[in-house]
């Protein structure tokens, strides 16, 4: 009987220790598959961020480095230049990317770093707590926004892929979602997209995934994934927001 699914060889076959739920694990498997089908799974270097990927080294099957909190596009960067041949990448929280990582990951794209960044937005901090993030929703509650966010008192959130869609030095920016098979299917597209200019070495390139996180949202997973599509994509609307004419 023929298989109908095959495990890619860019995963490691254990367990992840991500919550239920959580689409840390679809994420993953999208980009090790799509290195997978690149050929690129012994020519690329990850660069792991401070979060609950923390440990995406020990599930993702390529050579990794744990990089600082928020300093993984400034490592990125070094590999890239030594490394003008390899495949590199950035996988970071909204925590990491979007907060103490924010100059960074202006500046990396700034210069045109030929990298590629795979970017968590679950709208909190995840390992830490369940704090609020950069892309805390108004009125969302968290450990440090018992009421619910106000912009009065933290702002309004940040959308990454529109502010880094305006930088001259970044070539490939979508927003994506983990929470249908439909958008699943998207999402690897928009992988295979921001690696191909990488490999073009055309310029920064970014994909954000809309992400659950049904433990610090307080939801079940089903009740997380409503929370994604009813509150999360009308704020963060899905889409390409800057492709090169060659795509």
């Amino acid at each position: 009987m023929e298989s109908v699914f095959n495990y890619t060889k860019g995963m490691v076959r254990m367990d992840t220790i991500y919550c239920p739920g959580c689409t840390h694990g679809i994420a993953h498997r999208l980009i090790m598959e799509t290195l997978e089908e690149m050929g690129k799974l012994g020519e690329t270097i990850g660069c792991g961020p401070i979060g609950c990927g923390v440990l995406a080294h020990k599930f993702m099957n390529v050579d990794m480095l744990e990089c600082a909190h928020g300093r993984a596009p400034a490592v990125a960067s070094g590999i890239r230049r030594v490394h003008k041949d390899k495949m590199v990448f950035t996988y970071q929280g909204d925590g990491d990317l979007a907060s103490i990582g924010m100059a960074e990951i202006i500046h990396a794209a700034a210069r045109g770093e030929k990298f590629t960044t795979f970017f968590i937005n679950n709208a909190i901090y995840g390992m830490t707590g369940g704090q609020m993030a950069p892309t805390t929703l108004i009125g969302q509650r968290s450990t440090t926004t018992q009421a619910g966010r106000t912009v009065e008192q933290a702002g309004a959130p940040i959308r990454v892929c529109e502010l880094i869609s305006t930088i001259n030095g970044a070539a490939y920016v979508e927003r994506v979602a983990l929470n249908s098979p439909a958008n699943i299917k998207k999402a690897k597209k928009a992988v295979r997209r921001a690696l191909e200019v990488q490999q073009q070495k055309l310029g920064y390139s970014l994909v954000e995934f809309v992400s659950t996180c049904p433990t610090n949202w307080g939801l079940t997973p089903i009740a997380a994934m409503d929370f994604l599509k009813e509150k999360m994509l009308p704020y963060y609307p899905l889409g390409v927001f800057k492709s090169p004419d060659c795509l």
